[in-house]
């Protein structure tokens, strides 16, 4: 599978994943108190939504990069 292939193929799959989850979250570490040796951290979680228009855009342009030729 040469490059171009593989990369139209993952835009496809982010484009996907875009529109079905419309974002991701991820943990975020905070620190909360740090008083000698002792160490408390809370956990939060961040969202990051992703915009409609990113997830078709990837998967329009996965799709040109898959059917464009190479020219030999």
């Amino acid at each position: 599978m040469d490059a171009k292939k593989f990369v139209a193929l993952l835009l496809l799959v982010a484009g996907t994943l875009a529109l079905v989850y419309g974002g991701f979250t991820y943990p975020k570490a905070n620190h909360a108190i740090d008083v000698g040796s002792l160490h408390v951290s809370v956990d939060e979680k961040q969202h990051v939504s992703v915009p409609v228009w990113a997830g078709i855009g990837a998967i329009l342009i996965g799709g040109v990069l898959l059917t464009l030729r190479r020219k030999s």
